[in-house]
């Protein structure tokens, strides 16, 4: 990896706590920042687009491409596989974008190993009630299925002292502020600006 490249950052969350809409909306109010679009085996939702949230496709060929190590990360949730195109995130990060990942903390522990310049971030909801209500007020599941992503989400939390920052996604402008803050830091380290700034400095330390 150059030093002109963009930044990794990775997103994790349990399910229901808002992290897609955080992305979403931290996209599209910061330039040059842009989310990964993973590929997954689970059944498409109705209001979801091929292309646009997912890349669905059959166990098969996800397998094929698993094989072929098109993937930077993958990951089994809820019986199903989830993963991220190394050829798509890389050119990306060589045009300088930043891109998100939003994966969970499997993935998370697999791009660290293999990029260790990631900047990770962990999503809260602010009370298990609350995860609880969110969960049961979009009707995309089944009850029991809401109590098995409420248990997950409990074994998921144990992950968080894996990640850079945490944010607590109980009022949402704050929460995107802060997600905004991480980012605006991650511009700002030295790598990227000697890079961006080298006619700058060049100028201002010649003799």
């Amino acid at each position: 990896m150059t030093d002109a490249w963009g930044n990794l950052y990775v997103m994790s969350a349990p399910s229901g706590t808002g992290k897609t809409t955080l992305v979403k909306t931290l996209v599209g109010s910061m330039s040059n920042i842009t989310v990964s679009i993973s590929h997954t085996t689970r059944d498409k939702r109705p209001a979801e687009t091929d292309g646009v949230n997912y890349y669905f496709t059959n166990k098969e060929a996800f397998t094929q491409m698993v094989e072929r190590d098109e993937f930077l990360e993958h990951a089994t949730v809820f019986e199903n596989f989830y993963g991220t195109s190394r050829l798509w995130v890389e050119e990306m990060l060589k045009q300088g974008t930043d891109v998100i990942l939003e994966i969970d903390w499997q993935g998370c522990q697999q791009i660290q190993q293999t990029m260790p310049n990631t900047v990770s971030i962990f999503i809260l909801p602010p009370s298990l009630e609350a995860l609880s209500h969110r969960l049961t007020q979009r009707n995309q599941d089944h009850p029991e299925v809401i109590r098995q992503r409420l248990a997950d989400a409990q074994a998921t939390v144990t992950h968080v002292n894996e990640y850079d920052y945490i944010v607590v996604n109980d009022d949402f402008d704050t929460a995107v502020n802060e997600l905004k803050a991480i980012v605006l830091a991650g511009r700002l380290r030295k790598q990227r600006q000697l890079h961006e700034l080298s006619a700058l400095i060049s100028e201002l330390t010649a003799s």
